[in-house]
């Protein structure tokens, strides 16, 4: 078996993750990978208790996960565990306008609709969010232009 290439080291201090803790990690893995593009990427299990990466998938060149932990005090007691509310939130930006109404459509169906679609100033664009099942907000939005405006100011790839 041949092994896979070394991937290259990290050279300076990045970005990587964004940690929630969860009451029920399965319930919520659901959630996110039922009503975002996000993937589990990774599983662990240890006496603390137990978590999972998630991830776009193929999202090689500067990885970022969401790490959902239900560990001890902090989840798996069956209780919501809310850390972003009323207004912070995780942010997905979609390609479509009708992405955004189609999310909000899908929230309304599993009754987790917390904002309804709505277009806001130009830095915000065209959003809706609904609520995970610990009650944080995850926001999408279209138009909003955060991944056009830094892809535009460092992408070497143009």
């Amino acid at each position: 078996m041949t092994d896979a290439p070394a991937s290259p080291p990290l050279r300076e201090p990045r970005l990587t993750h964004v940690a929630l803790p969860c009451a029920d990690l399965d319930r919520t893995i659901a959630f996110y990978t039922a009503v975002t593009p996000l993937v589990v990427v990774a599983r662990h299990e240890d006496d603390h208790g137990r978590s999972a990466w998630l991830s776009n998938p193929g999202q090689a060149r500067d990885p970022f996960v969401l790490v959902l932990a239900e560990a001890d005090g902090g989840g798996g007691d069956g209780e919501p565990v809310t850390t972003l509310a009323p207004f912070a939130h995780i942010g997905i930006e979609v390609p479509e306008r009708a992405d955004v109404d189609a999310i909000a459509e899908r929230g309304r169906e599993l009754g987790v609709l917390h904002w309804a679609p709505r277009q806001m100033p130009e830095h915000v664009g065209y959003i809706c969010a609904l609520r995970d099942p610990d009650g944080n907000v995850v926001e999408f939005s279209h138009d909003q232009k955060v991944f056009a405006t830094v892809r535009a100011l460092w992408d070497d790839r143009r």
